[in-house]
């Protein structure tokens, strides 16, 4: 005697429901990073003929495809004195004819290739900041660690800021990256 065995059915009614929840259920509680960029303001385009700047107001700081730093048309291993060359051509006040004139008129260049890591071009910028940074600080009597975290909404602190700042705009050029040759 052959005996037959029916497989019995397995009820597919409810499948879409519970798809539908456990889609639901990692939408609500997957945290999407944001990434952040460099908070650099960038002024509004107007279409202007570049000024003439004088060879003596430009600090170039060059950054090749495979992160070798050139400031001031020298090779550096490290950035290391970057932040001290920066403040002292920024400071000159003409006394030096190989650095500025004034701090008006000083211009800080930053110029990378496309192949640049960021590391190395962040660290970069990071250095000329905080030069002028610290130049600010100076002028305003505190440390450049309290001038960063002066709060600009208290009017005390925003005086400070302004002295601080008084006559020395940062000036920090960064210019089109090249193409990797």
């Amino acid at each position: 005697m052959k005996r037959t065995y029916s497989v019995p059915e397995i009820n597919s009614g409810s499948m879409a429901d519970i798809a539908f929840l456990l889609i639901t259920f990692f939408l609500m509680t997957t945290v999407i990073d944001q990434e952040r960029g460099i908070a650099i303001l960038l002024p509004a385009y107007t279409k202007t003929e570049p000024l003439p700047i004088h060879e003596r107001n430009l600090f170039r700081v060059q950054i090749n495809s495979n992160n070798q730093f050139m400031v001031e048309g020298e090779y550096r291993v490290s950035l290391a004195g970057l932040k001290e060359e920066v403040k002292k051509f920024v400071l000159n006040y003409g006394a030096d004819p190989s650095f500025s004139e004034n701090p008006e008129k000083a211009i800080v260049s930053l110029k990378a290739d496309r192949g640049t890591n960021h590391a190395a071009y962040i660290s970069a910028l990071d250095q000329i900041q905080a030069a002028y940074y610290e130049i600010y600080a100076e002028q305003a009597g505190i440390s450049p660690e309290q001038f960063r975290k002066l709060d600009l909404a208290n009017p005390d602190e925003r005086a400070l800021y302004e002295k601080g700042k008084q006559g020395i705009p940062m000036n920090i050029s960064i210019a089109e990256p090249t193409a990797i040759k």
